[in-house]
């Protein structure tokens, strides 16, 4: 058995997936403080992830995300095991990566008109504030579109003899064709409590007392 990812990379995943349940439900039911909160932590997960892509482990590195057409053909249609993501699976992470961004970042700029604000709709435009409301709203359309494909492909990759999920909760993977360098995940959990602690006092204090 070789490990092939890193503790944070794990923790990443898993955390992102409670997230973005949590996220989507709050939205749903109204649960706007929670909402807010839970849209920082992940705002500073993803800034996180972004920082390790580049002083991190191999198998994290942002670089290892891009792939030919070609290699991403070849990957569908091969059985052959990779170290980390295959090049259709780091299609798939980079949208995702854009499709969360864009959640995110278009939450931080919406408004109801009545109640609830993002914390910098005070500082654009109303035009662009109505924009990313639609933005808002129309993306987790397709973020829900790409989770259930990913869940899809996860299913057809278990048939075809390798469980994507096990070595995502393990970290390890049997028959690699190589090991990758590890880094120390403590670093990039302090980076993602950093991050989290800035937005949460300077964003987040008044939906944090909200759930108080």
């Amino acid at each position: 058995m070789t490990k092939v990812w890193d503790g944070f990379i794990r923790g990443f995943h898993w955390l992102l997936v409670a997230g973005l349940v949590t996220l989507y439900i709050t939205g749903e039911e109204g649960m706007m403080d929670l909402h807010f909160v839970t849209g920082y932590l992940l705002l500073a997960l993803m800034a996180a992830r972004l920082i390790w892509g580049v002083i991190g482990s191999q198998t994290a590195k942002l670089s290892a995300l891009f792939h030919s057409p070609k290699a991403i053909l070849s990957a569908i249609k091969s059985k052959q095991s990779h170290v980390g993501h295959n090049p259709a699976g780091s299609l798939m992470v980079l949208l995702f990566f854009v499709l969360i961004l864009v959640q995110l970042v278009s939450g931080l700029m919406t408004t109801d008109d009545i109640l609830v604000e993002g914390p910098l709709a005070q500082y654009v435009s109303y035009d662009l504030v109505e924009l990313a409301g639609d933005i808002h709203h129309t993306n987790i359309e397709l973020l829900i579109a790409a989770i259930a494909l990913h869940i899809f492909a996860i299913v057809v990759y278990r048939l075809k003899g390798q469980n994507l999920v096990k070595t995502l909760v393990t970290g390890k993977q049997e028959n690699a064709v190589s090991t990758p360098v590890m880094k120390s995940s403590v670093v990039a959990y302090l980076i993602f409590i950093a991050i989290a602690v800035v937005l949460l006092f300077t964003w987040g204090a008044e939906p944090l007392q909200g759930l108080m």
